[in-house]
C-alpha cells in the first residue's frame, strides 16, 4: 500500500503554454494525494480539469477538496472539475483561510456565478458538502488520515497543510513569503520529519528584493526549512509562469546540490511513499 502523490498543476499566479514550458508543465496549483482509498485534493488551479477526466475514467466518486487560499491560480479549475456535475458524486470542500469573514460555501458561491461564470453553484448534481476550519485545527477527514492545519504569510490569508497517514507525512507549503534570515516556526511544525515538503519556491534570493510583498518564497528558504526541520524532500512547487523549462531545470540543479532530496515538480509528476500503518513516528 502506498502514500499516493500526484502533481496535476505546478505553476503559480497564471497557467502559460508554448515549447519552453512543456517538459514541466504550464497549469496551476493543483495537487492529489491518494491515502489508501481515500482521495484528497489540494487547490483547484487549472490542472483540476485534467484530474477530473482522470478521475472520470478511473471511476472515483469521493473527494476531499482543500483551498489553500481563493486567488484566480488557486480556484480557476473548479468550474471545469467535471465529477461537481454528476450526481453520483461526493465532494467535500474546505477552507480556512477567511475564517470569521467567509465561509466556503459563500467563497465558492461568489466565484461560481454571473458574471463571472455562467450559472451558479446549484448546477452541479453532486453532493458538495462545504466545511470551515480555522487555522490550526487538526481535521481528520477520513479513517486514519489527520491533516493538520497552519497560516502562511500572504496577502488575505493563506494555509499551510500537514497531511498524515500509514507513518507517513506529506505537507503542502505554498503560497507563503519569508523574512529574510529567519525560519517561519509555523512552517517548521507542519514539516517537521516530513517525507516530502511542496514549497513555494517561485522566486530565487536575487530576485526577492524586487518581489517583498507579493507574498512568495525561493528554493533557497525552502532548503533551509526542510533541512532544520529534518525533511527528507523537497518539491519546488508554484513556479514563476516565466520561467522555462531550461531555467527551471538550472534551478533544480542548484537545488539538488544543496539538498539531495530536492527536485521541480512537473504536471504529471507521481511520487509514491510505501506505508506500513502500524508505524508511528
Amino acid at each position: 500500500m502506498d502514500f499516493l502523490v500526484r502533481f496535476w498543476g505546478v505553476r503559480g499566479s497564471i497557467s502559460v503554454s508554448g515549447p519552453e514550458f512543456s517538459r514541466y508543465g504550464g497549469n496551476t496549483s493543483c495537487i492529489e494525494m491518494r491515502c489508501g482509498k481515500h482521495m484528497l485534493l489540494f487547490d483547484a488551479g487549472s490542472g483540476l480539469g485534467l484530474a477530473g477526466r482522470a478521475f472520470r475514467a478511473s471511476g472515483v466518486t469521493d473527494f476531499e477538496l482543500f483551498f489553500t487560499h481563493c486567488h484566480y491560480d488557486h480556484i480557476i479549475g473548479l468550474p471545469a472539475f467535471k465529477p461537481i456535475y454528476d450526481r453520483s458524486v461526493k465532494v467535500r470542500l474546505w477552507s480556512g483561510h477567511l475564517a470569521g469573514r467567509m465561509t466556503t460555501r459563500q467563497m465558492v458561491d461568489e466565484f461560481m456565478r454571473p458574471p463571472w461564470f455562467p450559472a451558479k453553484l446549484d448546477i452541479c448534481k453532486a453532493s458538495i458538502d462545504c466545511r470551515d476550519f480555522v487555522s490550526g485545527d487538526v481535521l481528520r477527514p477520513r479513517e486514519g488520515v489527520v491533516v493538520r492545519t497552519g497560516s502562511l504569510n500572504h496577502p488575505g490569508g493563506c494555509i499551510g497543510y500537514r497531511v498524515e497517514w500509514g507513518g507517513r507525512i506529506v505537507a503542502v507549503i505554498t503560497d507563503t513569503e519569508h523574512e529574510p534570515g529567519k525560519l517561519d516556526q509555523a512552517v517548521l511544525d507542519l514539516i517537521e520529519d516530513a517525507d516530502l515538503v511542496i514549497y513555494d519556491c517561485t522566486y530565487t534570493e536575487d530576485e526577492m528584493e524586487d518581489r517583498r510583498g507579493n507574498g512568495h518564497s525561493t528554493w533557497q528558504q525552502g532548503v533551509k526549512l526542510c533541512e532544520a526541520a529534518g525533511a527528507r524532500g523537497l518539491g519546488l512547487f508554484h513556479h514563476d509562469p516565466t520561467r522555462t523549462d531550461d531555467q527551471l531545470d538550472e534551478i533544480e540543479k542548484l537545488a539538488k546540490a544543496r539538498f539531495a532530496g530536492a527536485f521541480a515538480a512537473r504536471d504529471g509528476q507521481t511520487l509514491k511513499f510505501p506505508v506500513s500503518l502500524h508505524k508511528k513516528r
